[in-house]
């Protein structure tokens, strides 16, 4: 990325995010219910870690003055690794694709939290495509039953994903606040081994309560990919476009996971949704198009705060 202006940098990092995080949500529908989710993200930490740690070792080092004032990335890990235990506990009940569009929520959020920890300024053109998006995910979950939203009936899985996303929406300005121009694999990784620390502690009897062995197949195949794909290279990712992009246009481009779950799904052999669900997915993609098409990211960046 280095002939990329950092603004070019940030949005070509989170389209990459955006595909591999919906794999997450494709696989781990297929396994949330075969292992407990605080076990396997805890395992995902620790393999994630290792990865960052080697990375960073090879390029950036690892210097005693990265990791000064280590409450940061307890505060950091111990969100991000509860947006990932509440993702899989969301998966045993809803589908990917609701969950996904669950997700797309996170950058109202995003912008909320942004303008009370950053003082960013959510643009009017930011304001429609989060609204557009907002509006596409609400119809997607309630499945266009427009009688289930006036109810609000949503679903047990959907609303345990719900609070996840709300901390995962927390990370992204709190993680550009709290970093202290450390590179981002080496941010990273602390964050990492924070998370596996404190979810191991969490989980450890259930850790070895575990039977490993009698796993099926696709658990372990999750397992690596959200080891090695979802959690070591979407990290880093979003912690270089956290860096580079106001928290807002960051999450927009979450509202590309619904379009890229289904195509996991479709991949998996799992089919397409229907007509209706898709009218809400355009309405997502339409959101981050107006997003993308704002060129005053400058407008929703601190008045104080340089970047880091």
């Amino acid at each position: 990325m280095g002939g990329l202006t950092p603004g070019a940098q940030g949005h070509l990092a989170m389209l990459a995010f955006s595909a591999l995080v919906a794999g997450s949500f494709a696989l781990g529908a297929q396994v949330a219910n075969e292992i407990d989710p605080a076990v396997l993200n805890a395992v995902r930490f620790v393999l994630a870690a290792s990865v960052i740690g080697a990375v960073a070792l090879a390029t950036t080092g690892l210097s005693r003055t990265a990791f000064a004032a280590p409450w940061r990335y307890i505060v950091l890990g111990g969100i991000f690794s509860f947006y990932f235990v509440l993702m899989f506990e969301g998966l045993k009940t809803a589908p990917p694709v609701s969950a996904a569009a669950v997700f797309t929520l996170t950058p109202v959020m995003a912008a909320g939290f942004g303008w009370l920890l950053l003082a960013q300024v959510t643009t009017p053109r930011m304001g429609l495509a989060l609204t557009v998006g907002g509006a596409g995910a609400l119809w997607v979950i309630f499945r266009a039953d427009f009688a289930a939203l006036r109810a609000f009936e949503v679903g047990r899985g959907e609303m345990i994903y719900f609070i996840g996303c709300a901390a995962h929406a927390l990370y992204t300005p709190l993680a550009r606040k709290l970093n202290r121009g450390e590179p981002a694999v080496v941010f990273t990784f602390g964050v990492l081994v924070a998370g596996a620390v404190l979810l191991v502690l969490y989980a450890w009897r259930d850790i070895l309560a575990t039977d490993w062995g009698a796993l099926p197949a696709i658990v372990w195949i999750t397992l690596i990919y959200i080891a090695f794909f979802a959690s070591s290279t979407t990290f880093v990712l979003l912690q270089l476009a956290t860096l580079r992009l106001p928290s807002a246009k960051v999450m927009a481009y979450t509202y590309l996971t619904p379009s890229w779950v289904i195509l996991w799904q479709m991949a998996l052999g799992k089919g397409a949704p229907g007509p209706v669900i898709l009218g809400g997915v355009a309405l997502t993609i339409l959101a981050l198009l107006l997003l993308l098409r704002d060129d005053g990211t400058h407008a929703a960046e601190p008045k104080s705060q340089t970047a880091r």
